[in-house]
């Protein structure tokens, strides 16, 4: 079984949860890639630079100047620390976007109503299952920053639940493959305001309508469209929660699942 976990939210942003996570993560057995985002601190560095980001439904829009940013922060700050804290407690971990070995290719996005400008798209013909599946073989542990590559020379920002899916979708036509989106909050709410309020179980059905009355919204709306995605096309399991919960996440004592 490999374990696909993408770890977002405050989790990232907070040294001390991050390190925390990252022992946690590092005691999960099995092969395992990590798929990380870091939207905030980008935003922050951005800020220092004059930068002042623009989201649309929980996505970032990327203009050429933004794309330098994510760049350096992602693939830079972000990746090298965590990898080098991966190192330390003894996980052989490798830090990759999507252009290193090719892993991951992707579009452009086309602009219809929103031009998100150097936002990637990929579909699962887009991940390189034979580089990742070398890469695991050797005992090695991607560690994905959420950028890809067009093929053609340009980084594209990609948002992380979505390589996430498509990474454990890729794999899963060879292997058993469960994805787990952790980040700050015990899983997704009825009313974002009290972490007790975890909705247990979502189907596709329970997505639908618990976007339309409001209850999902903002960056959890990605999340949840790319984890009904990852479901219906294979992927063994899938499990939203919190990533300090990571084991009890795996295990199915907590978080939310979608089935």
């Amino acid at each position: 079984m490999l374990t696909v976990v993408k770890v977002g939210g405050n989790i990232i942003d907070d040294e001390k949860k991050l390190a925390s996570f990252i022992e946690i993560f590092a005691s999960i057995d099995g092969d395992k890639i990590l798929v990380h985002g870091g939207g905030k601190v980008a935003s922050a560095i951005g800020a220092q630079l004059g930068l002042v980001p623009d989201y649309i439904d929980g996505r970032r829009v990327t203009d050429a100047e933004t794309l330098k940013l994510v760049t350096m922060v992602y693939a830079g700050l972000i990746n090298k620390n965590i990898v080098a804290c991966l190192q330390a407690k003894g996980c052989n971990a490798i830090g990759l976007t999507g252009a290193d070995a090719n892993i991951i290719q992707a579009v452009k996005r086309p602009v219809k109503d929103v031009d998100y400008g150097f936002v990637g798209d990929v579909n699962e013909a887009g991940v390189a299952t034979k580089s990742l599946s070398m890469l695991l073989n050797a005992g090695l542990i991607p560690v994905v920053a959420p950028l890809t590559h067009d093929g053609n020379g340009t980084m594209l920002n990609t948002n992380a639940d979505t390589i996430a899916q498509e990474l454990a979708k890729a794999i899963c036509k060879v292997m058993d493959v469960q994805l787990v989106y952790g980040f700050e909050k015990d899983g997704v709410l009825k009313d974002a305001r009290d972490n007790n309020s975890v909705i247990n179980k979502i189907t596709v059905a329970d997505f639908d309508r618990l976007k339309n009355d409001g209850t999902i919204n903002g960056g959890m709306l990605p999340k949840l469209q790319n984890a009904c995605a990852a479901i219906e096309y294979g992927v063994s399991k899938v499990i939203i929660g919190n990533a300090l919960h990571l084991p009890e996440l795996i295990n199915g004592t907590a978080g939310t699942q979608i089935v």
